[in-house]
């Protein structure tokens, strides 16, 4: 299966002139969007809580987690991310992408607008 990059431009929430842009891999097994080490220095996001993960080859590894501002394409708001260590690599993770109202399809990997439900 290929794999989806998108680029996204990250803020700081609590002053949004502070922002970066990346290229992030679709990670759908992801829970969080994980911020890259260098970005969360740059815009000087701070941790709200430690959380444990578990990684692809079954060790559990623990992150901070905070607040950013996430934009794609035309899209942009509040949410948690994972304050990446210096070895993490940059992932959009379901959350984000839910929240964008969009989802991934397996087989083609284009991203597409979900069919959202209220009820």
């Amino acid at each position: 299966m290929g794999m989806t990059k998108v680029k996204l431009t990250v803020k700081n929430p609590f002053d949004l002139k502070k922002k970066a842009e990346g290229e992030f891999l679709v990670d759908t097994g992801a829970h969080y969007t994980v911020v890259p080490y260098d970005m969360v220095k740059k815009l000087g996001l701070k941790p709200a809580f430690e959380q444990e993960f578990s990684v692809a080859d079954g060790r559990i590894v623990k992150r901070n987690v905070g607040s950013a501002f996430i934009r794609y394409k035309d899209k942009e708001g509040a949410t948690m991310v994972v304050l990446g260590g210096k070895k993490d690599d940059p992932l959009l993770g379901v959350t984000t992408l839910e929240s964008f109202g969009l989802m991934i399809d397996p087989f083609t990997r284009q991203i597409y607008k979900s069919k959202l439900m209220l009820a």
